[in-house]
């Protein structure tokens, strides 16, 4: 039996995967669909396993990863998302992630994945196994995603969510001037002109869900 803590901005999701994981005998220790409140809570309950998603509304899954390690917390991430974008997975691992499940997986597949995860090894099926090696078999410089840093994969989600450059200086204690420069230099690396190019970039990189336009 494992403690699971779950982060997914669906509560319908959340109530579902919380009844597969208690039937299979886990303990969900709580709940959240937002990064901050979800670290606050991971500092103080510790939980063995932590399933992710990676789309959170305006927030990312990312930003929860990159706490994770940098903190060194003992808790391991599995990734379960909608997200089969090989840069997606070859992120996830880069940042500790322990698993990742794609949310079309079966349920005993998940179970597996945290059997596997709370034994101190990591899962991955054999479709997001074929992901990973696309990611690292991939030429150098061809993804340019690959160049941006974690606090840049934030921004440029935010700006081609339409985000104004004060709020989101204001969610991240950065002020305006510090966002636009962020936003100047997330354009020029990835070579886009303008906003639309921006968001027809983050659409095709899998970085935003089109329907959420």
């Amino acid at each position: 039996m494992s403690d699971i803590y779950l982060v997914d901005d669906h509560r319908i999701l959340r109530e579902g995967l919380r009844a597969v994981l208690e039937a299979a005998g886990h303990r969900v220790v709580g709940e959240s669909d937002h990064p901050g409140t979800a670290l606050g809570e991971l500092q103080r309950l510790l939980p063995g396993v932590l399933l992710l998603d990676l789309s959170l509304g305006d927030r990312s899954g990312f930003e929860l990863l990159t706490e994770l390690h940098r903190r060194e917390l003992p808790t391991r991430a599995i990734v379960l998302t909608m997200s089969a974008q090989p840069h997606h997975v070859a992120e996830a691992l880069r940042l500790g992630a322990a698993g990742y499940v794609l949310k079309g997986s079966p349920s005993a597949e998940l179970l597996q994945a945290i059997d596997s995860v709370s034994q101190g090894r990591r899962h991955l099926g054999s479709e997001v196994a074929e992901l990973a090696i696309q990611a690292l078999s991939g030429a150098p410089g061809g993804d340019p995603l690959v160049s941006l840093s974690p606090r840049e994969r934030q921004i440029i989600a935010m700006v081609v969510r339409g985000a104004s450059s004060a709020a989101i200086g204001e969610q991240l204690h950065l002020s305006p001037k510090t966002v636009d420069t962020y936003r100047s230099r997330l354009m020029h690396k990835l070579g886009v002109p303008d906003l639309a190019a921006l968001l027809r970039f983050a659409v095709r990189s899998g970085l935003i869900d089109p329907q959420e336009r």
